[in-house]
Formats: structure tokens, C-alpha cells, sequence
């Protein structure tokens, strides 16, 4: 691992994970944290004992030109912070999505490039050790040829859970309104969609619905869809369904459907969830996939783990990692440019597809991701 420094900018719910996977990274510095209300700064540096910068201008100054800024702000707040962190000529990792606008995304993408800059996307989690596994076995064709993939991101009746009392590590409680009012589409469907991209490459073709079915949820102004389902048309490779919500019985599994059978993980958010094969065969005539799988392993070293809080066990910083490498090495990170700005298009196409988007061809492309060195 090269190593580098890092700025953080916003120091809310997310910023904890962030901070507590600094542990695990002794060859990442950090320089500064900043966030605009000063008691949510003051309480984030204290907790974690990090050097808290007087301003965004200071926070900037203080990161030098081959670090990276973590935008970790709220959705509303990316294109602004990214925008100005590139003016100061300042590599940028940001929180999903790049920006809530499709045109704005693609503003900040041309600005970066531009400027000879780099411009990644959260989520990360593409990068672990699941994601990475499971892609390896479809490389490998463990499962045969896969024809179709089943996603999940359902989150259970989150409208009426305890969410007021979900506080984050150094206090930061869980920003319900922003929450809702972003969506959990454009919240969470990257987990899987960064992974279906990393192994397929680029979307041709999305078709989607989107709703608001709970329309009384807490909070002042729109709210966002609570439920959505895709279907994905890929340039290469199989048809996807991949289905989010925050209303449907807590679910995360994903299941590459093959000739051969069915490789699974059931835990997005889980960098050591187990990927399993299931054999499918014919059993007294009946054709079933053996309800016991083989666990699918690497076999080698992979990356830093972190335990389990909250909801996720996921180490937030291989991305931030990752990109650091890649602007020592010279190299785009496999996180940023073309793939960074078509995640976001087709997180928006599912997000914004209502009752009769119908079919839409997206506009963007990339390339399938190079995978891992320890996952090749």
C-alpha cells in the first residue's frame, strides 16, 4: 500500500465509519477534518482525536496536491464542496451519489478531467474481499455461463423503526430527513450496481418504476421513491433485477444464476460475507440447486477488515485507498472517471423512473473493472 493523506469535509452519521477504518490504514495520514456546523466539528475531532481545520479554505490548504478529499457531506451538498475542492486543484472521493443531477455529475466530471484530476464515487464496498470473491468465481465460470442476476437492498419498514435513536459513534444522529428526502435508491442501490458494473461493464438500457408508497414518513418537503425495481440490459452479459426499498422485509442477497447453478452472498454490507455455489441437478426427475453450498474462497490475503457496527461491517476506506494508489502510480482509479459518472446515471434512471419512464438508454459507458491484484 502507497499510502497518502486525506481531508475529511462533513463530519456527520457516515463520517464515524470513515474515522473508525483509520485503524486499520497506519499508511494513511489524515490532515484535517471540517464540517460547517462547528459543535457536529468539535464533537467528531474530540471523539476521534483528529485536527479539526477553522474553515473549508483551511481544510484545502492543508491537504496537499497528490492527497484526497473524502466529500462526505450530505447528497445536497456534493456538487458544491466537489466543485470547489476541484477549483482548488484537489483530488476528490465522494459519498453516493456524485451529485443529485445527472447534468450537474457530468459538470463535475468534465471539471476533473479537465483540470487532470481524479473524480471517484462511493460505494467501496466493490472493492471487498465479497464483491471481489464473488467476481472472481463469474470470471472463473464456477456457476457456467450466468444468465440472469436477482438483487436485493430491501431495509425492512424503516418509517417505522427507532431511527431517532440511531446515534453514530461521536453522537452524529442518523439524518432521517435527508434520508428520505434523497431515497433510498439513490442511497443504496450502488452496493449492488457498483458490483454488477465492476464484473459486466456498462448498462445499455434501464427499465424501472419508482414510488413513494409510505407518503407520510417524518420530515418537511418532497420526499424521495421508497421502492423501486430495475431491470438492467447490459452490453455484455446477463439480464439484472435489482429491487430497493425501505419498506420490504429486510433482504440483501444477490444470486448470479448460471448454467450450472447458483452463486449467492447475502449480505451486501458484509466485506466478509460468505459467496456460495449451489450445484443445480435432477433429483428423481425434480431439477433443484442443492439447498447446501460450497463456500467459494480466494485463498489468499485480501484487505484490513473492520467489525460490525451499526448496520455494516465494511472497511470505508479501501476506496480512499485505492484512489491514493492510483494517483501515486499515475493511473485512473478504478473508482472514478467514466465508471464513477455511469453509476451515477443509472442510479438516477432507477431513482427517477416513477410510473412511466419506461425504457431508457443511458448515455454514459465504461469499462468492466480490473479486478483486485489478490482477486485475479
Amino acid at each position: 500500500m502507497s499510502g497518502g493523506t486525506i481531508t475529511m469535509i462533513g463530519c456527520g452519521f457516515v463520517a464515524d465509519l470513515y474515522a473508525r477504518a483509520l485503524a486499520l490504514h497506519p499508511e494513511i495520514r489524515l490532515a484535517a477534518v471540517w464540517d460547517h456546523d462547528p459543535a457536529r466539528l468539535a464533537a467528531f475531532a474530540a471523539h476521534w482525536s483528529l485536527p479539526a481545520a477553522r474553515s473549508l479554505d483551511d481544510a484545502l490548504a492543508s491537504t496537499p496536491a497528490d492527497g484526497l478529499v473524502l466529500n462526505l457531506t450530505n447528497p445536497a451538498a456534493h456538487f458544491d464542496i466537489t466543485a470547489a475542492c476541484l477549483s482548488k486543484g484537489r483530488h476528490v472521493y465522494s459519498e453516493k451519489p456524485l451529485a443529485p443531477d445527472l447534468d450537474e455529475a457530468r459538470d463535475l466530471a468534465a471539471r476533473a478531467a479537465t483540470a487532470g484530476l481524479q473524480l471517484g464515487s462511493a460505494p467501496c464496498s466493490v472493492l471487498g474481499e465479497a464483491a471481489q470473491t464473488l467476481g472472481h468465481a463469474i470470471r472463473c465460470g464456477v456457476a457456467g455461463t450466468p444468465r440472469a442476476v436477482y438483487a436485493e437492498l430491501d431495509d425492512g419498514f424503516v418509517p417505522q423503526a427507532a431511527y431517532r435513536k440511531w446515534i453514530s459513534e461521536s453522537g452524529a444522529p442518523w439524518p432521517f430527513e435527508d434520508e428520505f428526502r434523497t431515497g433510498c435508491t439513490l442511497e443504496h442501490a450502488g452496493y449492488y450496481l457498483s458490483w454488477l458494473i465492476a464484473w459486466f461493464g456498462p448498462v445499455r438500457t434501464v427499465v424501472a418504476a419508482s414510488s413513494e408508497t409510505v407518503p407520510d414518513k417524518e420530515g418537511t418537503g418532497p420526499m424521495a421513491p421508497d421502492l423501486s425495481v430495475a431491470t438492467l440490459f447490459f452490453e455484455t452479459g446477463p439480464v439484472v433485477r435489482l429491487t430497493c426499498s425501505i419498506v420490504a422485509p429486510h433482504d440483501h442477497r444477490i444470486r448470479v444464476i448460471g448454467d450450472g447453478g447458483i452463486l449467492e452472498c447475502n449480505a451486501a454490507w458484509d466485506n466478509s460475507a460468505p459467496v456460495r455455489f449451489r450445484r443445480r441437478v435432477t433429483l428423481r426427475r425434480r431439477l433443484i440447486e442443492l439447498p447446501v453450498g460450497r463456500r467459494i474462497r480466494l485463498g489468499r490475503e485480501t484487505h484490513p477488515k473492520v467489525g460490525r457496527w451499526g448496520a455494516a461491517s465494511m472497511n470505508f476506506l479501501l476506496g480512499p485507498a485505492e484512489m491514493l494508489e492510483a494517483i501515486a502510480a499515475g493511473r485512473p482509479s478504478r473508482l472514478g472517471g467514466d465508471y464513477a459518472l455511469h453509476l451515477t446515471e443509472v442510479t438516477l434512471a432507477i431513482q427517477n423512473s416513477g410510473e412511466t419512464a419506461g425504457a431508457q438508454r443511458m448515455t454514459t459507458t465504461c469499462t468492466a473493472m480490473e479486478p483486485m491484484p489478490w482477486a485475479k
